[in-house]
């Protein structure tokens, strides 16, 4: 089973994000999970969201999980809550940032030893959609690092779950997608 744990702020977008992928897994066969978890559901609170994906039914329905990844979209948060609880040898940190990685690490020192990769989502999401909601970049740098699905598919299922809004605003999300795939390190 993957699992998925994201670390954000209330209103940036991690529960959308969540769903949004699952949204995608769901068309491929796959089983797929996403909720959330809310402190004080104001916005700007720390809050965790949830993705678990396997080819069988899910039928652990906790919030308790030892994450495969781990998405940080507000970069403060490695800095205020454990974004390292529970986690694998083997979990992979998608943490956005305007630091390089060695900065990061040296600036958190949890954080040695680990695989993380560094994305910016917000100045990517402020540069192309307009809004600091950084999910969308994060899922774009998450294809790039687990290799789950070919982009352009991600982009294109990506393009049907944001049907809904204006045509510029979907535009803008797939700009974006592609520019944390591109520029994730």
């Amino acid at each position: 089973m993957l699992e998925i744990r994201w670390h954000s702020r209330a209103g940036q977008g991690a529960v959308t994000g969540a769903k949004g992928l699952a949204d995608v897994i769901s068309t491929t066969g796959k089983h797929v999970q996403a909720f959330a978890f809310y402190g004080s559901a104001k916005r700007g609170a720390a809050m965790t969201a949830y993705n678990r994906v396997d080819d069988a039914m899910i039928m652990n329905h906790e919030k308790y999980m030892e994450p495969d990844f781990v998405f940080v979209i507000d970069p403060a948060l490695i800095y205020t809550s454990d974004v390292t609880v529970n986690h694998k040898e083997s979990t992979k940190y998608i943490i956005t940032t305007h630091l390089s990685k060695e900065e990061l690490v040296k600036s958190q020192p949890k954080l040695e030893g680990k695989e993380v990769y560094t994305v910016d989502c917000i100045t990517i999401a402020n540069e192309t959609i307009g809004r600091p909601i950084p999910n969308t970049p994060m899922l774009g740098a998450f294809m790039k690092v687990s290799e789950m699905y070919d982009i352009e598919f991600f982009k294109d299922s990506m393009k049907r779950i944001l049907g809904k809004l204006p045509q510029k605003i979907i535009d803008s999300n797939m700009i974006a997608i592609q520019r944390a795939y591109d520029e994730v390190k």
